[in-house]
This record gives structure tokens, C-alpha cells and sequence, in this order.
């Protein structure tokens, strides 16, 4: 399958899961609220050495979704000379494409983890998949993360019983904190440079990582919807927001990526919580 329709197909693909789950979400917050409340769309170019552009959706102020963001974008150039090494593909021909969604939901009730997933494809002079997906509660709930990993895990399983460790153990590496030497969260799958030469199998295991994410998210959350919460347990989500922010400001790959080609600083924020506190 030549460059071009591979391209085509992911992009395609990405739209198509950002309005599977807007939809969704937006049906949860009817299902609590009694009340439409729908994202707010805003699309956006580069406008500068890069081209491209994207659109980001916004839920905010819900009944259940603080805020929620779900991000799509599309964009094509060449690397800066600073960045260009540190891209596979990229040292000789500075040239790349690359197109995404990402998706992170902050939760009005602390019993709600926050929920974050991106996948996207990037072509230099080689092609590669990543993303991944992880949950992040603020108050501990063990018989939960069995749940989320255990359903991460049959889906990896599916398509090949070696993704689960690696990508489990990935993701452990990944969402970690080095200064206050902490995970981030209950961890997920993480994996980038994603490439086994079976393009149509790979694309398989990224649209299968999308659509259990859009499950999952949903069970959890319809799980834990009418659950009772105190200022005491406010207190923790705020303070564990921002070792969320924290991550995301420092070690997040998404942002740096964002930030090096150009991209909408409004998109690249979107993780970011509306409250938090340290």
C-alpha cells in the first residue's frame, strides 16, 4: 500500500474516533444531567514554516466532565536542526507528516479517575505508530485498576500476547515522575516507534487501542457516576492534578512534539485541568 493512502486511511480514522467518542461523552453527561451540553469545536492552521492544522473539541463545566478535551490535527514540514536528531528518519531529510488524536477528561467527582489516550502516525523516511492509554485516579481503588488492565490486556492479547508486557511496562517507565519518584497514575499500555512490518495488522492493534479506550472510559465512569464525595476527597484529586501537570509540562512527549512543529499552544495545553493545586 503506497505512503499516500496509508495517510488517508489513519486520518480518516482519527476523525471518525474523535466523533464516536464526543458523542459518547456527551451522552454520559445527558444520562447525569438530564441536559444537553455538547463540545465546543474550533479548528486551527499553522501559520508558519509547518502546515497543517486540526481541530480541538471542548466539554467543560459538566455535571461529570469538568473538562474534556479531544484533539485531532494533521500536520507537515521539516524539523528544526535542534530536533531533527532526535527523530527517526529525520538526521538526512528533515521532512515529516504526522497526524493524531488525543484525548484527556477531568472528572468533577474525585471518584472519577481522569482518563488520557492519543494515538497518531508519523512518517519521516520511515513510518511508525504510537500512543497508548492510561487512567489516573485521585483516590486509590485496586479492584478498579484490575478491571481497567484486565481489559487493556485481552484487547492486546487479541492481536499479539507479547503487547501487553511490553507496552504495560512501557507506560510504567513513561508516566513516571523522577523528581518525586512516583508513577503518574495506575499506568495502561505506552508504545511508540510502533513498526512490525504489517502495516494492516498495526493499524488494526491502533484502532483496536482506540475503540476499548471509548469503552473502558465509559464503563468506568458509569461505574462510579453517582458515587458521594467531600471537600477532603476534592482536596486530593486537586493536589494529584498537579503532579499531573507537572508530568505534562516536563517529560511529556506529545508536548514537546506539539511544541517543536508548530502546533496550536490552545490544543497542546488541552490536558492541562482547569483546578489544581500543589
Amino acid at each position: 500500500m503506497i505512503i499516500d493512502k496509508k495517510k488517508k486511511l489513519v486520518e480518516n480514522w482519527f476523525k471518525n474516533l474523535r466523533d464516536l467518542i464526543c458523542k459518547e461523552y456527551e451522552q454520559i453527561e445527558y444520562l447525569k444531567s438530564n441536559k444537553k451540553i455538547y463540545f465546543r469545536k474550533k479548528k486551527w492552521k499553522v501559520n508558519n514554516e509547518s502546515k497543517g492544522g486540526g481541530t480541538f473539541s471542548i466539554l467543560k463545566n459538566g455535571v461529570v466532565f469538568e473538562k474534556v478535551g479531544v484533539n485531532i490535527s494533521t500536520v507537515y514540514g521539516s524539523f528544526s536542526k535542534e530536533y531533527r536528531n532526535k527523530i527517526p528518519g529525520a538526521s538526512k531529510n528533515p521532512k515529516f507528516w504526522a497526524s493524531g488524536i488525543s484525548i484527556v477528561a477531568h472528572m468533577q467527582n474525585p471518584k472519577i479517575p481522569a482518563f488520557h489516550f492519543n494515538t497518531r502516525f508519523i512518517v519521516t523516511t520511515k513510518s511508525w505508530f504510537g500512543g497508548g492509554m492510561d487512567m489516573t485516579p485521585a483516590i486509590k481503588n485496586e479492584k478498579q485498576k484490575k478491571y481497567f488492565h484486565k481489559i487493556i490486556k485481552r484487547m492486546c492479547d487479541l492481536n499479539n500476547k507479547s503487547y501487553y508486557p511490553i507496552h504495560k511496562k512501557n507506560c510504567d517507565k513513561y508516566f513516571f515522575l523522577p523528581h518525586r519518584n512516583e508513577p503518574r497514575g495506575d499506568g495502561g499500555i505506552f508504545f511508540d516507534y510502533f513498526n512490525n512490518n504489517n502495516w494492516d495488522k498495526d493499524f488494526k492493534y491502533i484502532k483496536d487501542v482506540g475503540i476499548t479506550f471509548m469503552k473502558l472510559s465509559n464503563s468506568i465512569i458509569k461505574k462510579n457516576i453517582n458515587l458521594k464525595w467531600n471537600k477532603k476527597d476534592k482536596e486530593k484529586q486537586l493536589l494529584k492534578r498537579g503532579r499531573y501537570i507537572e508530568f505534562n509540562l516536563l517529560y511529556d512527549r506529545g508536548t514537546k512534539f506539539g511544541l517543536n512543529t508548530n502546533g496550536n499552544i490552545e490544543a497542546i495545553f488541552m490536558s492541562l485541568p482547569p483546578l489544581a493545586k500543589w
